[in-house]
């Protein structure tokens, strides 16, 4: 069993899909949805606009979308996010930005998944 990790480094930037299988570390800006059956660290330079579906995700940078993770989802103490959150468990350490709805458990993530691509990402409130 392979534990490689990809990384995108802070100097890509995408604007599409991406699917990947194992672990991948984005510390780029993504604009577009992200899937996979692997763990997702969103890196301190990371930049997402668009919803993420994963296993696992830790989040170091920004979001602005839903999360959907089938595991554990980490907001650490410098994370942003605008959108709400599905997770089997969720961790928010303090300092981090999380603006949004969360739903915790297995069937919270069930039913995010049933909703599919119906689910809207969260828009700032404000000017």
């Amino acid at each position: 069993m392979s534990t490689s990790k990809n990384v995108l480094a802070n100097d890509v930037e995408i604007k599409g899909s991406i699917k990947f299988s194992h672990d991948l570390i984005i510390d780029g800006k993504i604009e577009g949805e992200v899937h996979s059956d692997g763990a997702l660290t969103v890196g301190e330079n990371a930049v997402i606009k668009g919803e993420i579906k994963t296993r696992s995700v830790i989040m170091f940078g920004k979001v602005e979308g839903n999360i959907t993770v089938a595991e554990r989802c980490e907001l650490k103490s410098n994370a942003v996010l605008i959108g709400d959150i599905a997770a089997g468990t969720l961790s928010i350490e303090e300092g981090a930005t999380f603006m949004g709805q969360s739903q915790v458990g297995k069937k919270a993530v069930e039913a995010a998944n049933a909703r599919g691509s119906a689910a809207v990402p969260a828009k700032p409130q404000g000017s």
